[in-house]
């Protein structure tokens, strides 16, 4: 995502979308839809105690992300409040699912996720300097485990967060360093307070058994050595997703 010249435009776009699925279900007398969201709806929210783990009742603060400029989440946020809130209102069973930073094998090897593109920076390295911020992560096979899951368990008007461990870029570069030492990897990089910890308790007692993260970032390498993602460009150099760049140190 690039800077936005009209912010406010762009989420709104988002949200009507979502409420256009939603309609659609009414209209067709779909019984049960599962609504993914983001992790990003329940990380923003500078009221939240510090020392709490962020669970399903924490919400982003939707007044902070405007002023923050950060319209991704606000965007996320306003869908997934629109679709718990339709449901009740119009019967439809309503169950909303926030993943965190998504890793995994690639289904197709022609469009690359974001997140995916955040691990293949972290591995090539580029002009951009990354937050060592601490992020959730999830394999995208567990997130499918996951959605079968709530098809089958889950109350209506719930929300489900799904992440499988959390730690900082730092220590998730020095695992991949371990398993694929050969690569040239990120090496810009600066602390920032920013600790994300949530929880997926409430996931896990339905059932939900997430792989090993050491097996997720193995399968993810190999599956963009494949798709030849991790080979040298004499184009344009590797460059991190606009919404993970921070601004250049200046030295």
């Amino acid at each position: 995502m690039s800077p936005l010249q009209c912010p406010t435009k762009r989420w709104l776009i988002h949200s009507k979308g979502t409420m256009n699925v939603l309609k659609a279900c009414s209209a067709t007398k779909v019984h049960k839809l599962i609504v993914v969201s983001s992790i990003a709806t329940s990380c923003f929210n500078p009221d939240w105690p510090r020392d709490k783990i962020k669970d399903e009742t924490c919400w982003s603060d939707k007044e902070f992300c405007r002023q923050t400029e950060n319209w991704y989440s606000l965007a996320k946020t306003e869908a997934e409040e629109m679709a718990l809130e339709y449901g009740e209102k119009n019967g439809l069973h309503v169950v909303t699912f926030c993943p965190g930073l998504v890793f995994g094998p690639l289904l197709q090897h022609v469009a690359v996720n974001t997140s995916s593109k955040v691990l293949v920076y972290m591995i090539k390295g580029g002009p951009d300097t990354m937050n060592n911020k601490f992020f959730p992560i999830v394999d995208v096979r567990d997130i499918a485990d996951a959605l079968l899951l709530l098809y089958n368990k889950a109350g209506s008007s719930e929300r489900y967060i799904c992440s499988l461990d959390q730690m900082d870029l730092k220590d998730l570069l020095a695992i991949m360093k371990n398993i694929y030492p050969s690569y040239t990897y990120v090496g810009k990089m600066v602390d920032v307070d920013f600790n994300v910890g949530v929880t997926s308790e409430k996931l896990k007692n339905l059932g939900w058994k997430p792989r090993m993260l050491e097996e997720t970032l193995a399968d993810s390498i190999e599956s963009y050595e494949k798709a030849g993602l991790l080979g040298v460009s004499d184009d344009e150099p590797c460059r991190l997703p606009f919404i993970y760049r921070m601004p250049p140190i200046q030295e």
